[in-house]
């Protein structure tokens, strides 16, 4: 069980490293790295480049998640109708692992130098697969948040916070409600600069550009 795991967190990792916010504004002839906040994450290709290459950016964001997270359970499940022994694996420590080296990937991206965005799209996309019905609310609190306020930073924070209370309230078990809890800490942590703006009151809106904003 324990190879098994460190494969599914090996390609989670290598596939949340795919930086598709560096290739995407490449394309374009921009090195994001050098642009706006510096960051290859969605938020911050948008605010570049424009809506278009930042919603690709965002939806292949989400999609290193989902795939990170759900191909140890679909291998599990084929090895279920192939009648192989892998059919007794339970197969969500091997999607947690997904996750969590996806999330890694992400944010250290092994490709980039160990740089990164904050891993709120790349978690969204893994959490999809494990708690969809939290991670709906948690959807449903960042659109709330971001319309309401039009910082994507607080939006993302508070989206993750409440990703654990909605598992808990939704009977999710345990283990699963504290990996959100702890997920929720990384990515708050990795927010702790746009935290800092915030209580100054420097924080950039969402629609104005400003050279050290560091977002999503």
């Amino acid at each position: 069980m324990i190879p098994s795991i460190f494969i599914a967190g090996a390609i989670g990792y290598l596939l949340g490293a795919l930086p598709f916010g560096c290739l995407v504004a490449r394309a374009k002839g921009v090195n994001i790295f050098e642009q706006g906040s510096k960051s290859p994450g969605a938020t911050n290709v948008r605010r570049v480049l424009g809506a278009g290459p930042g919603n690709i950016v965002f939806a292949l964001d989400v999609l290193k998640g989902v795939v990170a997270t759900a191909l140890p359970r679909l291998y599990v499940a084929w090895a279920n109708v192939e009648g192989s022994e892998a059919a007794m694996i339970d197969a969500t420590p091997l999607c947690v692992a997904g996750v969590v080296g996806a999330l890694l990937g992400h944010s250290f991206s092994c490709f980039t130098k160990f740089r990164g965005g904050k891993g709120v799209a790349t978690g969204a996309g893994g959490f999809f697969v494990l708690m969809p019905g939290a991670t709906a609310i948690a959807a449903v609190v960042w659109v709330g948040t971001f319309y309401g306020t039009r910082y994507v930073s607080l939006a993302s924070m508070l989206a993750t916070l409440s990703l654990p209370l909605s598992a808990l309230l939704l009977g999710t078990p345990l283990p699963l409600v504290l990996l959100a809890w702890l997920i929720a800490t990384f990515v708050v942590y990795r927010h702790r600069g746009n935290c800092r703006r915030l209580i100054n009151g420097t924080e950039n809106r969402f629609g104005k550009k400003k050279p050290d904003d560091s977002q999503t």
